[in-house]
């Protein structure tokens, strides 16, 4: 959740309170108590005002029993953030899950292939790192064994967009974020854009996945890693 506050915006400013009332409604006092003393939002006569501008423009709904809650248009994108959201967490759940099971896997002589080739590039922290990133941060856009590319792009936590692109062929592996140019690039090591990226692969075709990481490490010699 955005954590900058939306003042400019009515609409958008309910919506945000909302996410954290979390209720299908509300009595008038208690909403503006929670905007006041609880949330420290706005004083109480601005807060007063807020609420009654919301229900003339009907983006607040009364009902007879003077309770309060979402317009429909409003509850439906609320509906949507929450699904979203719901889905998010369990996507970070399960990258925790995979990541401890590829850190303890990796700590045995017996591992699957995917864990033997990825395990050339990590380093426990950047794995670590990696379980952060979102799976709806990725945009695949091309990933052909035949052609030997992935091209894909990755968004950054300050709102940039890193490129990721392979290329078996032309053997080079090309990134911008600043640990892959500062650190990882001269080394040879994968960033978390990169393993997570991997990660991706693993779960959508394991053997695509192994199928470039073994084109990287049986002549990793001759790859360049670019920025």
């Amino acid at each position: 959740m955005n954590i900058i506050i939306p003042r400019n915006n009515k609409s958008e400013m309910l919506l945000y309170l909302w996410k954290i009332i979390d209720l299908p409604f509300i009595s008038l006092s208690n909403l503006l108590f929670t905007i006041s003393y609880e949330l420290f939002f706005l004083p109480p006569d601005k807060a007063n005002s807020f609420i009654n501008s919301c229900i003339k423009d009907q983006i607040l709904i009364k009902d007879n029993e003077q309770t309060l809650k979402l317009s429909p248009a409003l509850d439906n994108h609320l509906n949507k953030w929450q699904k979203k959201r719901k889905n998010d967490i369990l996507d970070k759940i399960n990258d925790y899950k995979s990541i401890n099971h590829l850190k303890n896997e990796i700590k045995t002589v017996s591992t699957t292939n995917f864990n033997n080739l990825i395990k050339y590039f990590i380093d426990i922290g950047t794995l670590n790192r990696a379980a952060a990133i979102s799976n709806s941060s990725y945009q695949l856009n091309e990933i052909d064994t035949k052609k030997g590319i992935i091209k894909s792009k990755v968004a950054g936590s300050k709102g940039e967009s890193y490129v990721i692109e392979i290329d078996t062929n032309s053997k080079f592996i090309r990134h911008n974020c600043h640990d892959f140019e500062t650190r990882r690039a001269s080394n040879k090591k994968f960033c978390k854009h990169l393993i997570k990226l991997f990660l991706l692969l693993k779960d959508k075709n394991e053997d695509i996945a192994c199928y470039f990481l073994n084109k990287i490490v049986e002549n990793i010699d001759n790859w360049d890693f670019l920025t």
